[in-house]
């Protein structure tokens, strides 16, 4: 890791902020007490840096003659074309900020990032509407990890988010930087089970693109991989493609671990598998493992600590 700190994102409120349209907040616990000691929040609030103020009348957005508007539906004032502008502004100004992810408050009609009440001219509500603020913020940052305080209650939506913070920090900063073709093999090399673990599509795909590296035009080339990379990590991990990483990594054992503690490791991931332990402890069974017989491939692999495991991500997956 980079010793700058990891920047998120974040809107205001979800920090205990008293900035929503009644006065309050939705301060988040995890994000807060658990999460905050590794990140460094940036935090937006659309409504009140547009200087609606606090507390103030509620928003909705309401579809008009196929038009989708955001207005304040009981005294009809507009801030369609406001939010728009403030919103494009700042979204622009935030690409600059380094940021490694951000975290959306849900439903809200300038932050949600997705379902959002959309009402008709009868006032009927229909969920299929994107925060005017989130969609502006995906266009201008379509590679940066986004997700909604409300799914991360998920715990594979969860670690799945924090896994993409933490992977996004490393791979902008390795292509900010003066790379070569041999770091990129590095790079790639010390992610493959990380990728394998989220899609074996994905993992076959960027394999070849890496193995293309020398033919390409080096921008076109970063870009192309940067996406790919971080659409392949978007894939959220299920048990089956865990289980198929984990006896990938069974297979660099079989010379090196005697009989009984290749079978109690074989036995252990199939205990994974049919969902009586969490994927913790697999893995923790790996890395002993590794560090025991010394496997480099091992211990160069991501998959083993994607992220800091004070936050025990893989305690509940």
């Amino acid at each position: 890791m980079a010793e700058a700190p990891i920047r998120i994102g974040i809107s205001t409120c979800l920090l205990g902020k008293p900035v929503r349209f009644d006065g309050g907040h939705k301060r988040d616990g995890f994000l807060v007490d658990t999460f905050g000691k590794w990140v460094e929040w940036v935090p937006v609030c659309p409504e009140v840096e547009l200087g609606l103020g606090t507390p103030r009348e509620t928003m909705r957005l309401v579809r008009t003659e196929g038009e989708v508007r955001l207005v304040m539906p009981r005294c009809g004032r507009d801030h369609t074309e406001a939010m728009t502008r403030f919103a494009e502004r700042r979204a622009a100004e935030l690409a600059r900020a380094d940021l490694s992810g951000y975290v959306l408050k849900k439903d809200s009609p300038s932050c949600g990032m997705e379902r959002v009440k959309i009402y008709d001219r009868h006032g009927t509500p229909a969920r299929a509407g994107v925060g005017l603020f989130a969609a502006a913020l995906a266009a201008r940052l379509p590679r940066l990890p986004i997700e909604e305080e409300g799914r991360l209650s998920d715990p594979r939506l969860r670690e799945n988010f924090v896994e993409r913070v933490f992977a996004y920090r490393r791979l902008r900063t390795f292509f900010a930087g003066r790379w070569i073709s041999g770091g990129l093999v590095r790079f790639h090399t010390a992610h493959k089970l990380l990728v394998m673990s989220h899609s074996t599509v994905a993992y076959g795909r960027l394999g070849r693109l890496v193995a293309s590296v020398k033919r390409l035009d080096r921008a076109a080339f970063a870009n192309r991989y940067q996406q790919e990379f971080m659409d392949a990590l978007k894939v959220i991990a299920t048990v089956r493609r865990h289980t198929n990483a984990l006896q990938h990594m069974l297979g660099h054992f079989r010379d090196r671990l005697d009989p009984a503690s290749r079978q109690e490791l074989a036995a252990c991931i199939d205990e994974y598998r049919r969902g009586l332990v969490p994927l913790v402890v697999p893995i923790t069974l790996v890395r002993h493992h590794v560090r025991a017989l010394g496997v480099e491939y091992l211990a160069g692999q991501l998959y083993l600590e994607p992220h800091p495991k004070e936050l025990m991500l893989r305690n509940h997956v």
